[in-house]
């Protein structure tokens, strides 16, 4: 492999068109967009709501096995395939999340992809963007507000201050904000209560901004939000407090999907962002439908490894909007399979054919997974500079044991060009095997029960453990009739179980419950597993200290 230059340094030398011409080659008016300088614009909503009637394309998702602290590479091949089936000649689309601010000043960088297989303006796309975050914080945080001013004054709901499950957000990896007390300083700072910051990705907000389907489906998904209890422990809604119009105003520009390019000047969309370990892991409804509209093949991904982003994306996206998937790609590296094969981090460049071998049982599991839900698979071998042939052999010898193929793909060092086999190879499985997509549980089994069933089916456990207060919290939520939603499972997405040092495929393990929250607006229940934050924080030596502005005024040091 030659040497490929930093992902920043790649994309301030992309050759990007206006991305007026880019949305013409899809279909999409002058007029009928929202531009954010030259290479960045919204869709709006005059041409949104008028695609109904066009038949859908083939929808493909790209996910992965079990991560390095790097990541390893879902965005990356997402846009390396989505590059290499237009060189097919394909009319493809790309679905993308927008990156979170925390990950970028922490460790795990941004999501842009990388080497040749990035979307475009990189700087741009991992920091303010078109302000979508900064608008679901501010949605978030205006309620928050409302429900603090409604006790200052008469409290004529009677919430009960001690039992508001309505948390902060902020967009950033802080974790000095887990656990606050607000409403010191004297009656006119409102009432001192506990409370807490989670980062915005994984904001109910965030979850509805993605899941809902239309305007007025996001302003009554916003109403239906639970905020709290009162004093006699029935429940508050937003609707209650009656400011949903006011937070949906506060979206509505944001809600119109973001159009950018690839560097092969390719049509992606990039559209809200929630983690898949905290949160569903999913791009927008919005945004998938739209691409499906516009494109015959749509290119999408859910994040971190099969078990968590996947799942969530088969689950609850494809669950709640009616989507039938065609095909799944399951990425996987030599790096992260070395290391589920119990090779440490610094060690992961050398050639370990036994450990590579061992750390395979992970990706059989993620393999065995994806085929519950009755989609056709490949793996996809992300090719990196320190692999060698003999790595990648092992890997395709496992895969065939399973009736997958497997494709080398060097969209890396080399986009769309480096990925037509593997684009290839999906077009071939999709018109091959017809997808029967099914999900993992239907809505009437219990939350419990679809809670122990991921655990069981997706984790390799023996059962899920939870005190007496969290099984309340289950029974609570059946008597108050939303047992029919689906389960949205937080923890470690370095392992199957709640421990991120047991790698590779354990088994008989118990996953522990800490909590559970009900998202009555997003309509699923979160399960915190573990000791997964719903806050992270910053690492020894973040990102951060890398970044910073030259005398050109660029920003350099951002990957």
């Amino acid at each position: 492999m030659t040497k490929v230059p930093a992902d920043l340094k790649i994309a301030q030398a992309a050759n990007k068109l206006p991305i007026t011409e880019v949305a013409a080659g899809l279909g999409i008016p002058e007029s009928n967009l929202i531009p954010y300088g030259h290479d960045k614009a919204k869709i709006g909503y005059q041409f949104l709501e008028g695609l109904d009637d066009r038949p859908d394309g083939k929808l493909i998702l790209v996910t992965a096995v079990s991560p390095t602290p790097a990541g390893e590479g879902k965005t990356t091949t997402t846009v390396g395939l989505g590059d290499g089936l237009c060189k097919l000649g394909k009319k493809a689309v790309i679905c993308l999340r927008e990156p979170s601010l925390g990950p970028c000043f922490g460790m795990k960088g941004g999501a842009a992809g990388g080497g040749y297989a990035q979307v475009v303006p990189m700087t741009d796309i991992n920091l303010h963007f078109t302000g979508d975050f900064h608008a679901i914080g501010a949605a978030h945080n205006l309620l928050s507000a409302v429900i603090d001013n409604h006790i200052h004054w008469e409290n004529e709901l009677d919430i009960d201050p001690r039992r508001i499950t309505w948390r902060r957000v902020v967009d950033m990896n802080d974790r000095s904000l887990r656990d606050i007390t607000c409403g010191l300083g004297g009656p006119g700072n409102g009432v001192p209560r506990q409370s807490g910051y989670d980062i915005t990705v994984a904001s109910e907000i965030m979850a509805i901004f993605c899941l809902a389907t239309s305007l007025d489906d996001l302003q009554t998904r916003i109403a239906n939000i639970v905020i709290g209890y009162t004093r006699k422990r029935q429940p508050v809604t937003v609707r209650e407090l009656n400011v949903e119009g006011a937070v949906t105003a506060l979206l509505r520009d944001a809600f119109q999907p973001n159009l950018v390019q690839t560097l092969e000047n390719n049509p992606a969309l990039m559209h809200g962002g929630p983690f898949a370990n905290i949160a569903h892991g999913c791009n927008s409804v919005m945004a998938t439908r739209t691409a499906l509209k516009l494109g015959d093949y749509v290119v999408t991904e859910a994040g971190f490894g099969a078990d968590l982003g996947a799942e969530k994306f088969f689950n609850i996206k494809c669950r709640k909007a009616g989507l039938t998937p065609d095909a799944a790609v399951l990425v996987a590296t030599t790096k992260a399979l070395k290391m589920q094969g119990g090779v440490a981090k610094d060690q992961l460049l050398e050639e370990n054919i036994d450990a590579l071998r061992a750390g395979c049982n992970n990706l059989g599991r993620h393999i065995r997974n994806l085929g519950q839900f009755g989609v056709p698979v490949t793996v996809a071998i992300n090719q990196f500079s320190s692999d060698t042939g003999a790595e990648h052999e092992v890997i395709k010898e496992f895969c065939a044991s399973f009736g997958v193929d497997c494709v080398v793909a060097s969209h890396w060092e080399n986009g769309g060009e480096g990925a037509l086999e593997l684009a290839g190879r999906v077009v071939d499985m999709i018109e091959r095997q017809h997808s029967q997509f099914r999900t993992l549980y239907s809505d009437h089994l219990s939350l419990w029960d679809k809670t122990r069933r991921i655990a069981r089916t997706m984790y390799g456990a023996e059962d899920i453990i939870a005190d007496k207060k969290v099984r309340a919290r289950f029974a609570q939520f059946e008597q108050e009739g939303y047992g029919h939603f689906p389960i949205c499972m937080a923890k470690t997405q370095y392992s199957f179980s709640t421990d991120p040092l047991l790698l590779g495929a354990p088994t008989g393990h118990d996953v522990p419950i800490r909590e559970i929250r009900l998202a009555k607006g997003a309509e699923f229940v979160v399960v915190i597993c573990g000791e997964i934050m719903t806050m992270p924080g910053l690492p020894r030596k973040p990102s951060s200290e890398n970044i910073n502005v030259d005398a050109n005024k660029k920003i350099t040091g951002l990957f």
